[in-house]
């Protein structure tokens, strides 16, 4: 019954998918480039939004394959276009371009020494998430597509983003601002692909999830207004830092006690509190900042309503005042259904059945999630974990390790989702 509903609705491509063309040949020789490419942007990694010689680098090789190619999209972003040469849907394919002020610990012979000031301090910069991966992955997928016009019925856009760690304080960048700037227009894209190699799964498989994939982030700023005394009579004043506690432990019971944990996930964290000068003196105010994490819009818009009320109630018992101020910083990351269902026979044909398996949402956010308010899209995890490792290290920290050889399938995998999703487009 499966098999013929979705045939019904157009979906049943399995078929078609495994007649698509033969291309293991270009795999076999596009693989030491990619490797050679993601070392060298690896050992010149840039921070957000101060991506230039990484993105001089990318839109070369683009020009080189005769892609017609846009510069300072989005500051430092690059955008290539491919026409097939036959009419037909436009695909997107995004790579994340920037780094992490992150001082490298591995002992590689590309490792990393750049050093540059973030936030008035010298930081170290490393690609300690991978996207030097995702850029070498998308530049060679740009050239096996290239060279391979005639097999494509309708148009390729390569999304090469800055800024996805966010960018510096003060400037607007990334996804969002690609957005703004038109990046989902002019040709307006039907749907988007996008990847993220994940030092803990294994080289070879590919983890996915329908539905909220990435959770929506949020900032808050409480600031709590109290009255001043001296610390050997509280009676005289009002103790915002007392206000502050109750607020802390109020919160978490939104979570604990209001939310239907059984939906999908959510967290409510205070990351910083500042108030007060010295050990006798009841300071006048307080404030505190902290991260929502939700995966799902309805429970978004309940916890940030709840979260205004629930402060300014905690407040005005204890005699003071305060405000929640809450600001996006991603959406939720959404694979649409229905695309999944379209192409996961094209991920399970290129890493096998039994390599591509689903996973539990992630409360890490990604502002791909901008890019599929705009159009369908599939965000997916690909391995870059050594098989048989014993201990792998974790993404943002100075020993993250990802192994060349998971990036073949990255390459494969969006290849052929491009291929097929054109194909059956029509």
């Amino acid at each position: 019954m499966r098999t013929i509903l979705l045939c019904a609705f157009g979906l049943c491509t399995a078929g078609l998918f495994a007649q698509g063309p033969n291309l293991d040949k270009d795999y076999a020789a596009i693989e030491n480039k990619v490797i050679e490419w993601r070392h060298d942007i690896h050992q010149n990694p840039e921070l957000g939004n101060r991506e230039f010689k990484t993105a001089e680098k990318i839109a070369n090789h683009l020009k080189s394959l005769g892609i017609d190619v846009t510069t300072g999209v989005a500051h430092t972003g690059v955008v290539g276009l491919l026409k097939g040469n036959l009419p037909g849907k436009v695909v997107a394919l995004r790579a994340d371009i920037d780094a992490l002020p992150v001082t490298e610990r591995n002992d590689l012979p590309f490792k990393s020494t750049v050093t540059t000031e973030f936030l008035g301090e010298k930081v170290g910069v490393m690609h300690a998430c991978g996207h030097d991966t995702h850029t070498a992955i998308l530049m060679g997928v740009a050239e096996i597509l290239s060279k391979n016009k005639d097999k494509i019925k309708g148009t390729v856009k390569f999304i090469f983003q800055p800024a996805e760690e966010g960018p510096p304080p003060g400037e607007e960048g990334g996804a969002l601002l690609m957005v703004k700037e038109g990046v989902m227009e002019n040709p307006k894209v039907d749907a988007i692909f996008g990847l993220h190699i994940n030092s803990q799964t294994p080289v070879g498989m590919i983890r996915y999830k329908s539905g909220g994939t990435m959770a929506a982030a949020q900032s808050f700023t409480i600031k709590v207004n109290g009255k001043q005394s001296h610390g050997s009579q509280p009676w005289g004043g009002v103790d915002p830092i007392l206000i502050s506690a109750k607020i802390i432990d109020g919160l978490q019971t939104i979570i604990s006690r209001e939310t239907e944990l059984t939906n999908e996930a959510a967290v409510i964290t205070v990351g910083k509190i500042k108030s007060g000068v010295r050990f006798n003196i009841i300071p006048e105010s307080a404030e505190m900042i902290g991260t929502i994490r939700t995966l799902d819009y309805d429970m978004k818009d309940k916890l940030n309503k709840r979260m205004v009320e629930m402060v300014e109630t905690i407040a005005k018992a204890y005699g003071g005042t305060a405000t929640c101020e809450i600001k996006d910083a991603t959406d939720i990351t959404y694979n649409d259904p229905a695309l999944v269902t379209q192409m996961l026979p094209t991920l399970e044909r290129v890493a096998g059945s039994k390599n591509v398996v689903t996973q539990k949402a992630v409360t890490g956010a990604e502002d791909f999630s901008y890019f599929q308010r705009e159009a369908p899209g599939f965000f997916f995890f690909l391995g870059g974990m050594t098989p048989g490792t014993t201990e792998s290290f974790p993404h943002h920290t100075p020993d993250f390790l990802i192994d060349d050889t998971g990036m073949q399938l990255g390459v494969k995998a969006m290849t052929e989702l491009t291929l097929d999703y054109l194909n059956a487009g029509s």
